[in-house]
């Protein structure tokens, strides 16, 4: 039995905050809240829609993209004045962290289309392909910074303004950890490996934007090397976030799962009624969409519309109870000898013929 429908919205007494449901924070720090932690989606929510993630998705890699592009902005115009290497690294890390957004807009656009003959599925692959855009941006990224701080290194350059060159890292730290947190927050609410994979991207940036800080007050303290010093060292943080995001997003393309989600499906399969037994439980990523595939053993007395009853029963409970989960394929075995019989048959059918 094949399943998948829009979730039903549910009532909830308070979101993550111990807020009622009615009340909202004030003035600017409501303003605030509302653009990071938009009222409408709690982030505890699990029974959103395959199109309102989306929507949700859209939302978020807008917002970090005019964040981004304006921290950028504001640090390139001290580039200019300075000639600093190490702003100049973390500036061209900004630019291209905030170019992802665009692969995830498309992504997160594609994936809200139906289904068509030729993909079955739809397209929520095309945020997984985003990823792989991602993951080369940060690669970029570095071998950038590091050729310009190398270069720095064996033709030294004065830098001039130390003051506006601190600020803008300061300012290069804050615009990226407000992304960090949006996208990192907004990425585990709708389960989009991409989307937190660059939030964990913004957040190196906000860090070594700390370190053009460092190397403007190294240069003040009287070591000029202080600074394309700085622009290697952000070069090496930008290659310890690529780690973790090259396994998030190739986990994805592999469809691996967090092995405790394959047995929370199964235990909340086995807990519905006159279901004896979830032989085996198959689950995998579309996008931000979970797609599971279930074998479930009833009591070979039942007949073929109360067998039906219950997958359809296992195919409810688990869409309301698992979070992204937007698809599921329920197959009925009967229970006891006759179903091991059945296996064993299947078994001997697909094993490979002996030689000779």
């Amino acid at each position: 039995m094949n399943g998948g429908h829009a979730h039903p919205e549910h009532d909830h007494t308070h979101d993550h905050d111990g807020r009622t449901p009615h009340e909202h924070a004030r003035g600017l720090k409501g303003a605030v809240l509302e653009i990071f932690a938009p009222h409408s989606h709690d982030a505890a929510d699990s029974l959103d829609t395959a199109l309102e993630s989306s929507k949700r998705g859209i939302r978020a890699v807008k917002i970090s993209f005019t964040v981004l592009l304006v921290t950028s902005l504001l640090q390139l115009a001290v580039i200019v004045v300075s000639g600093s290497v190490a702003l100049l690294a973390d500036t061209i890390h900004n630019f291209s962290d905030a170019l992802t957004a665009v692969p995830l807009f498309i992504a997160f656009r594609l994936a809200s289309r139906p289904p068509t003959r030729r993909y079955t599925y739809g397209y929520g692959r095309a945020e997984d392909l985003a990823g792989l855009f991602v993951i080369a941006m940060i690669t970029l990224s570095a071998i950038v910074a590091a050729s310009e701080a190398i270069r720095r290194l064996v033709t030294p350059q004065s830098i001039d303004h130390l003051g506006w060159v601190a600020a803008a890292g300061v300012i290069g730290f804050l615009g990226n950890e407000l992304v960090a947190l949006y996208r990192i927050r907004e990425g585990n609410a709708i389960g989009s490996a991409a989307l937190v994979a660059d939030g964990y991207h913004a957040r190196t940036d906000g860090f070594t934007s700390l370190a053009v800080v460092l190397g403007a007050i190294g240069v003040w303290a009287g070591w000029p090397a202080a600074d394309p010093i700085a622009g290697l060292l952000i070069s090496v943080a930008i290659l310890a976030v690529l780690r973790r995001a090259v396994i998030e997003v190739l986990r994805r393309l592999m469809n691996g799962v967090d092995p405790d989600l394959v047995d929370r499906l199964h235990d909340e399969a086995a807990r519905v009624p006159q279901v004896a037994a979830v032989p085996e439980v198959r689950v995998r990523w579309e996008g931000h969409r979970l797609y599971a595939d279930l074998e479930i053993a009833v009591m070979p007395t039942l007949t073929i519309t109360q067998a039906h009853a219950i997958a359809h029963t296992v195919e409810h409970e688990l869409l309301h109870r698992i979070a992204h989960l937007d698809h599921v394929t329920v197959h009925v075995e009967p229970d006891g000898p006759s179903r091991e019989a059945l296996h064993a048959e299947l078994s001997r059918h697909h094993d490979p013929a002996p030689c000779g």
